[in-house]
């Protein structure tokens, strides 16, 4: 994999970014219900993650070997900061997701969950001591209200503190997906960023769960898939599969093409697209409904994402040029 000439033509770059991000989201989106059938047919939530990220991290680096052999190893500093990307920023977030969801309702975790960029925000504003244009305020708050209109709260919901901490933590971690991602992928290209780190999160995994503990021949059991797709019958290491690939390995990387192109504040808001799409895919598969006040929240949250896209600066930017890749 070679570099792309840098360019100071930020108008080319954005296009590509935004698309980017609001793919990964949706796949990620449709993860959410593939995850939920994987674990609804036996799978451990802990164990789902490590699989998940375990094969995730033998994907991305034999990718690496293919097309980016001769890319530097990273040292010092940098090895830290992939160290932390990959265990805070992608094992952290998804095992307080799953604590999440274990003791709150979905909607409800994802919103908590999805504060991150508002805490992006604030640290580019405050301890970065970045500009922030008034619009972007404006847009996290339609889209935070817009999430709140999904997740229905205040409908007949029972709090539970650890659950609440642990959405919060989640929302941290992936603050500092964004954030950290945004620094290292200045001077590395996505792949190898997303190797590194997500081969961090696979040990740091394995150390917590051996794989010798793990009955690997469940992954043959048969699962039949609900709503839409009944009638549909899979090997559970066919879900698995999609998970790592087209849940993982695929949208992780498009989220730090995004970052490089557009930043993390801008990528944070974008991705907030995600819990939106993720109720529609339950919708039409698990057959779990959406009221008519939580697609007006999708809508809410729509009309954020577009108002903070017009909001954005326009500086003429020379990116560094290893944060760029071919394709």
């Amino acid at each position: 994999m070679t570099a792309v000439e840098p360019t100071t033509d930020a108008s080319a770059r954005v296009p590509l970014g935004v698309l980017a991000v609001v793919v990964a989201s949706l796949l990620f989106a449709v993860n959410g219900t593939v995850s939920k059938i994987a674990m609804q047919s036996g799978l451990s939530p802990s164990r789902l993650v490590e699989l998940r990220s375990l094969g995730s991290a033998v994907v991305l680096v034999a990718a690496v070997l293919v097309l980016a052999r001769g890319s530097r190893l990273p040292r010092g500093r940098e090895l830290v900061g992939l160290a932390v990307l990959g265990i805070v920023g992608m094992a952290m977030v998804q095992w307080l997701y799953f604590v999440a969801i274990s003791r709150l309702p979905v909607g409800l975790a994802l919103l908590i969950e999805y504060t991150a960029p508002v805490l992006v925000a604030l640290w580019a504003r405050f301890v970065l001591r970045e500009q922030v244009r008034a619009r972007v305020w404006w847009a996290l708050v339609a889209c935070l209200t817009g999430l709140t209109l999904v997740a229905q709260v205040g409908d007949g919901i029972t709090l539970d503190v650890v659950g609440l901490v642990a959405a919060g933590g989640a929302a941290i971690a992936l603050g500092t997906y964004y954030l950290l991602g945004d620094h290292l992928v200045r001077n590395r290209d996505p792949l190898t960023t997303q190797a590194w780190s997500m081969a961090f999160a696979a040990a740091f995994w394995v150390v917590l769960q051996p794989l010798w503990t793990f009955d690997r021949g469940s992954l043959a059991d048969d699962v039949a898939l609900p709503g839409a797709l009944d009638g549909t019958h899979l090997p559970l290491w066919v879900l698995v599969a999609y998970i790592v690939l087209l849940g993982t390995v695929v949208p992780y990387v498009l989220v730090l093409v995004g970052v490089a192109r557009l930043g993390a504040a801008r990528t944070g808001v974008i991705g907030m697209l995600e819990p939106v799409a993720a109720s529609a895919a339950a919708w039409l598969v698990l057959d779990e409904s959406m009221t008519a006040v939580q697609l007006a929240g999708g809508l809410v949250v729509l009309a954020g994402v577009a108002l903070a896209e017009t909001a954005r600066r326009r500086p003429a930017v020379t990116p560094a040029p290893d944060a760029l890749v071919s394709h």
